[in-house]
């Protein structure tokens, strides 16, 4: 172990903790969490911390990262390792991140049985520990091959403490001294990068079922020996009323959540609200004074790299339509075939006629195209995007036509006339309502 990671998890762990408490107490107070493995966003959020002059917190998700690699092609201790190199590139100190493991659990093996399932989500729980992650969402919440279709609360709050028990064996065989694991738990948990939602927004949790569900948890976690490891609880997933779908996005709205808001019981437990994606700038601040003290964000970020790229690409195109020099880039494309011809990660959120399929994948709010940045057909026409765009400064006149929100900055040299930085400074603009709403900015 990187004798570093004692260092960097103690301090971000204590910021983190006392900031729950804070919130807890007084309604102030939040951290975002960023849920991307993507190098552009990493980067962003390192920035914008930076800015800030906060700590960070950064989660992968159990199909983002894991011990076979997962969809980025990273393992935790390598994932926490390219997070720590980016701070160090752009000069952050690495004390002020804390790493945590989002919807930790069977998800990415749940066509298995839930044996076999479960023993892969607790060596990744080992896995995430080891490699220095101190925040774990415990998320057994989902169904496996031999399951019946809906899990009993019994069930789930077992296998989460199976899962905790795998998490703080790991922590033994680190050296003394080691801050141990922060926990969230809980049953009414959104899909890992949101639901395919439509219609009416999704029912507020009761404060019954919320009580419920921390007794049941309790229970299941004392069985198995782990009331220490129950103590360092600090948050639990519950439904605020918020989603987003294909074309659709529902607001937090604080009368219908104003109960669970008061029903928080004892004076440390805050909660976590998953899918606040693309929630306005007031709802996110709403929520955190309602001690929604966790703001789970992950596909707004890289929606807003696409945005900041389809940008650049309609600049490109511009500049190089009759140029015969120069190859201008095929991104597009090349991102709607890798979509084509790999469709298992998009097909069961998108449905209509070809044309609204084609809409949908470049443009849902579901973002399923992020799951094909790395493909290396689309890595290499973002390659060549960014060296024609960088052989020379980009004319103002069509950074204003096709990325307006970027145009001032540039033109003031608040920002770098570079694609780079504009993809950066784009993504940017999402954190900083975040920022804002948790009272870093």
């Amino acid at each position: 172990m990187n004798p570093a990671i004692r260092k960097r998890s103690q301090n971000a762990s204590a910021s983190f903790r006392d900031l729950m408490i804070h919130n807890r107490l007084s309604g102030k107070g939040g951290i975002y969490a960023v849920c991307s493995a993507h190098p552009s966003v990493i980067d962003a959020a390192i920035l914008q911390a930076k800015e800030n002059d906060s700590f960070l917190l950064v989660e992968s998700t159990s199909s983002q990262v894991n011990q076979l690699g997962g969809y980025s092609g990273r393992s935790p201790s390598q994932f926490a390792d390219f997070v720590h190199a980016v701070a160090r590139r752009l000069g952050f100190p690495e004390d002020q991140i804390l790493l945590g493991g989002d919807h930790l659990g069977p998800f990415p093996w749940r066509v298995e049985t839930a044996k076999s399932a479960l023993n892969k989500a607790c060596e990744l729980a080992r896995a995430c520990v080891l490699a220095g992650y101190r925040k774990i969402h415990l998320d057994a919440s989902m169904a496996c091959a031999d399951d019946s279709k809906a899990l009993s609360e019994h069930t789930v709050a077992q296998r989460a403490a199976v899962l905790c028990e795998a998490a703080e064996e790991a922590l033994k065989h680190l050296p003394p001294g080691i801050d141990a694991p922060l926990y969230v738990i809980g049953t009414e948990v959104p899909a890992p990068g949101g639901e395919s939602a439509q219609g009416a927004p999704p029912a507020v949790t009761t404060v019954e079922s919320l009580h419920q569900t921390l007794q049941i948890f309790q229970q299941a976690f004392e069985e198995r020996g782990l009331s220490a490891a129950w103590q360092r609880v600090v948050a639990v997933v519950v439904q605020p009323g918020v989603e987003f779908g294909d074309d659709v996005v529902f607001e937090y709205d604080r009368a219908k959540a104003r109960a669970l808001s008061a029903g928080l019981p004892g004076t440390t437990l805050v909660y976590e609200a998953h899918s606040t994606d693309y929630q306005s700038p007031g709802a996110l601040a709403r929520m955190v004074e309602d001690h929604f003290a966790i703001l789970k964000v992950g596909p707004w970020l890289t929606f807003a790299f696409r945005e900041a790229v389809f940008g650049l690409s309609a600049i490109e195109h511009e500049l190089l339509a009759r140029e015969k020099s120069q190859k201008p880039s095929q991104l597009r494309e090349a991102l709607d075939q890798a979509m084509l011809h790999n469709p298992v990660y998009w097909r069961s959120y998108y449905n209509g006629d070809e044309n609204k399929l084609r809409i949908a994948r470049a443009y849902s709010y579901s973002d399923r195209c992020r799951y094909y940045w790395h493909e290396i057909s689309v890595q290499a026409e973002i390659e060549r995007l960014i060296a024609n765009l960088a052989a020379r400064p980009i004319p103002l006149t069509l950074i204003s036509q096709y990325l307006p929100l970027e145009y001032e900055p540039v033109r003031t040299k608040q920002i770098e006339n570079h694609p780079g930085a504009i993809i950066r400074y784009h993504i940017q603009l999402v954190l900083r309502s975040y920022a804002m709403a948790c009272g870093m900015a």
